[in-house]
């Protein structure tokens, strides 16, 4: 499926794509990989189609699978480990603090694309790491605990955020904020796709491997105990690595909203409340939905529209939907 709706996505766009320039592109993909990798250029002899397609359609379409596979995991463990299929992955402010870091970098003199993404991904994971500290200091490891410390931060991190906007130049650093905001991929190259598969990857193989204990966990602490297992540092370690592939994901595209809620909670309504299954669904079924997402955004308009536009106005009435289904008597 995944493949099918890839292909596709090479050829839609504005540019008309002939399947000769396709089935060229693809033969060329090793040694343009190996360019890049060993030169950091390409060869003059690719052929403007092949150019379009090796060095901007595929390196975007592979950053929409990783992103909203890495979004889509993170929001399944995030509502297995707060035992709550309502959660998202920016419960904790991590979203909220990779928007103020981002915005930081925006605004600041000299900043480099770089410096933005930095800036993002730090303020993203402390917003995360304060949280689970206040929790901790509060003398409590409970759920409501740290929801109520991730509200506080991700509040405080959105009056600063409030606050840069205000600080901005007007006429060209606050369109820039409001722009990353929304979310784009017009910026992924090869180089996005190599920094975001190492942290996405690594994270979902370390929560793959965890899934029978996060089941454990759902059960509740005392049932947990019983089974050898220890909570707090289970929730804790699970909480770190999926903050770990928010932040990345975040610091990298901006901020796509509702795939981390929508796309969990959709998976539980058929598959069940088993992670063991819940898990590697939502991380495919995540990857195909901003993919579809991203090749509507690019090619259904005149100009491009921003990712994450698309991703509210499908996401809302289908998360709509599944409460209905849900209330009529639908099943997590």
């Amino acid at each position: 499926m995944a493949i099918i709706i890839l292909l596709v996505g090479l050829y839609a766009g504005r540019f008309a794509i002939n399947p000769s320039d396709l089935l060229s592109a693809m033969q060329k993909l090793p040694s343009v990989l190996i360019d890049l990798m060993m030169t950091g250029q390409v060869s003059e002899e690719l052929t403007q189609q092949e150019r379009i397609i090796l060095l901007i359609r595929l390196p975007r379409l592979l950053t929409a699978l990783i992103v909203g596979a890495g979004l889509a995991v993170s929001g399944a463990v995030y509502q297995g480990v707060f035992r709550n299929p309502l959660v998202s992955p920016d419960i904790l402010g991590v979203a909220s603090g990779c928007m103020f870091g981002a915005a930081m970098g925006l605004i600041l003199p000299g900043s480099s694309w770089f410096t933005v993404q930095l800036l993002a991904f730090v303020c993203g994971l402390s917003a995360a790491c304060v949280a689970m500290f206040m929790a901790r200091k509060f003398g409590s490891n409970s759920i409501l605990l740290m929801l109520m410390t991730g509200i506080i931060i991700g509040s405080i991190f959105g009056s600063g955020l409030t606050m840069l906007k205000a600080l901005a130049d007007p006429y060209g650093e606050l369109p820039a904020i409001v722009f990353w905001l929304m979310g784009s991929l017009s910026a992924s190259s090869w180089s996005t796709v190599a920094q975001l598969a190492v942290p996405v990857v690594i994270g979902y193989g370390l929560i793959h491997s965890l899934r029978y204990r996060l089941n454990v966990l759902c059960l509740g602490d005392q049932q947990s105990r019983s089974l050898g297992i220890e909570p707090a540092k289970l929730r804790l370690v699970l909480i770190i690595i999926s903050s770990f592939i928010v932040a990345s994901c975040v610091a990298t595209v901006g901020q796509v909203a509702w795939i981390g809620l929508v796309v969990p909670h959709m998976v539980r309504t058929f598959a069940g409340a088993n992670n063991m299954r819940v898990i590697p669904l939502s991380t495919a079924i995540g990857a195909i939905f901003l993919l579809l997402a991203d090749s509507v955004a690019r090619s259904s308009f005149t100009m491009e529209i921003p990712i994450g536009i698309v991703t509210s106005l499908v996401g809302a009435p289908l998360f709509a939907f599944l409460l209905f289904r849900f209330r009529q008597g639908g099943t997590y």
